[in-house]
């Protein structure tokens, strides 16, 4: 009981951090929105009930205030998740599975960098302690070459 009232706060935690950060499950739109806003899009595919790297990035990365202000900035994150605890709508589950293939993502968290075209920038697979230094670099690095 004491593991299933953890795992429900880290859902919880983990679900109000997503939504505090801006981010979206709607791949199009974020497209969309990148392009109008000339941002680059964030992928997170993740497992988010289930995957310990993917909660540990959650709450290590995505839920502080640093990254939520780069990201707010720079990017349009999108959320792809796999849960096995909980369920999405079929649209989610048909859109995610979908890039899960076109990215050709074989392990979670995969976190994918494209710009507003949808055209890949750069890729992270599993939790680093550098990845929001690593992301930072890559847009920066983006910006200077257009």
């Amino acid at each position: 009981m004491k593991k299933l009232l953890s795992l429900l706060f880290i859902l919880i935690a983990s679900h109000a951090s997503f939504a505090a950060g801006g981010w979206t499950d709607d791949y199009d739109k974020a497209l969309a929105q990148a392009k109008a806003e000339k941002k680059l899009v964030l992928l997170d595919f993740t497992g988010s009930d289930w995957c310990g790297w993917c909660i540990k990035i959650d709450k290590e990365v995505f839920s502080k205030q640093d990254f939520k202000t780069f990201a707010k900035a720079n990017l349009v994150p999108v959320t792809l998740d796999f849960p096995r605890g909980k369920k999405l709508p079929k649209k989610t589950v048909d859109q995610n599975s979908k890039l899960k293939g076109e990215f050709k993502v074989s392990g979670f968290p995969t976190l994918v960098l494209l710009d507003g075209e949808g055209k890949e920038l750069s890729r992270w697979g599993g939790y680093s302690v550098k990845f929001l230094e690593d992301l930072k670099a890559k847009v920066a690095a983006n910006k200077t070459a257009k």
